[in-house]
């Protein structure tokens, strides 16, 4: 009787281009398909090892000279809400959470596109149509809801998040939100709310993408207590942001080929 192993995850790299955050630096990413029925078992491990999800992609910087991009997620069991965050809280109190699958609609868009005129008029999604919204929201191997945050009296749509349900905790893939409001702090909300979520599902972390030391654009996810950085191999728990940097030397980073064997791999038996 022949017995067939399942095939192991192929990595791959991208080419150097320009960075999104930081000013004359170039970006390269580890990335490998997510795909077949261990979808989900791999997106959790990859995930609890500073990777994320883009579509049907999981990917983890990997910047030949720098490394300054680290994984951020949030214990809830330690987070406490600043006075700022509670005052967050009180503003957007008229707010309604909807929770559905993974669907896009013209609203969305409409307020998606509102957001990256505003917000990200030079990006990489800038150009994003209609179609390539709806796939970057529709095209999930895995347990993923779209959250959507709309005003109880008028209706109108004011934020949305893309969320992956992982076995330990909530992963904000993507969130978009008015841009003409922003004493509302929309993000700041969204992010609190998804605490909310965990603390009431049980789940004990709530993943944030990167935090980048020396970006403005990212530097608000360092608010948060409870706060842990994938560094070094391992999670972390923040104390100092002035203990992270940002700058470039030639030994940040391992080899490709060390990285990739250093990766953990679920056990897809059974």
């Amino acid at each position: 009787m022949r017995h067939s192993l399942p095939l192991a995850p192929q990595f791959y790299v991208t080419a150097p281009q320009p960075c999104p955050y930081l000013p004359d630096r170039l970006e390269r990413k580890l990335f490998t398909a997510l795909q077949g029925e261990q979808a989900e078992k791999l997106n959790d491990s990859l995930s609890q090892q500073g990777f994320r999800r883009s579509q049907n992609v999981l990917y983890r910087p990997s910047c030949s000279e720098c490394a300054a991009c680290l994984s951020a997620r949030i214990e809830v069991a330690k987070f406490k809400p600043s006075k700022s965050q509670k005052r967050t809280l009180k503003r957007n109190a008229h707010l309604r959470r909807n929770t559905m699958s993974p669907w896009a609609t013209e609203e969305q868009y409409s307020l998606f596109r509102r957001y990256l005129d505003a917000r990200h008029a030079d990006g990489g999604m800038a150009d994003m149509d209609v179609f390539e919204f709806a796939a970057m929201v529709e095209e999930t191997p895995i347990r993923s809801r779209v959250i959507e945050y709309q005003d109880r009296e008028t209706k109108d749509l004011e934020a949305v998040c893309l969320t992956d349900v992982l076995s330990d905790g909530l992963s904000m893939v993507y969130s978009f939100y008015e841009p003409n409001v922003p004493k509302q702090s929309l993000g700041t909300y969204m992010i609190l709310d998804h605490i909310e979520i965990a603390r009431e599902a049980g789940l004990p972390y709530v993943y944030l993408g990167y935090w980048v030391p020396g970006s403005q654009k990212m530097g608000y996810k360092a608010n948060f207590t409870g706060l842990q950085l994938f560094r070094q191999g391992r999670w972390q728990e923040m104390k100092d942001r002035d203990d992270y940097g940002a700058e470039t030397h030639p030994l940040s980073t391992d080899p490709i080929a060390e990285q990739v064997a250093n990766i953990s791999l679920p056990d897809t038996r059974g």
